[in-house]
């Protein structure tokens, strides 16, 4: 059985996407509470506090991409927490590509979201296949690295 809470996170997530796909900037501000929290922990230069900077960064967002369109492929909620998965694709005024993907933990209260936890990342087409990336995480040359054998600990 689904409490109420959770029904009611629930419609604010729905109002949220409905709100983006509709670039309705009034009604996607109602979905925030004005002390909102945007924690982005790969990015921590990136948070914020306030609904005034979800408004701007929102407002650029519609402007910068007429046909932005989100869409939530999962979703889970206890209460008043909702993991979502996120996908948010359009096509920019210059004719570049948007398309972002990744998850927002969101907490909400009182009808609206008070925070999130927020790890979208730009989709990346041309970004190299697992070698290269774990190479590029680990500091290494895909063609330069080699495993060292591990020893056994004769003590």
């Amino acid at each position: 059985m689904t409490s109420s809470l959770s029904q009611r996170t629930e419609k604010i997530l729905s109002e949220l996407v409905a709100a983006t796909n509709a670039h309705d900037l009034d009604a996607l501000m109602a979905c925030f509470a004005p002390d909102y929290v945007n924690e982005t922990p790969a990015h921590p230069s990136r948070s914020f506090t306030g609904s005034a900077q979800v408004r701007r960064n929102w407002a650029r967002l519609f402007d910068a991409i007429p046909d932005l369109r989100a869409e939530v492929s999962q979703s889970v909620v206890d209460g008043s927490v909702a993991w979502t998965e996120w996908e948010l694709s359009g096509t920019r005024r210059d004719g570049t590509d948007h398309h972002m993907r990744g998850v927002m933990i969101f907490t909400a209260a009182d009808g609206v979201l008070t925070s999130v936890r927020f790890y979208m990342e730009p989709v990346e087409s041309a970004d190299g296949d697992i070698d290269e990336a774990i190479s590029r995480a680990a500091g290494t040359s895909p063609v330069a690295y080699r495993p060292v054998p591990h020893r056994k600990d004769r003590s």
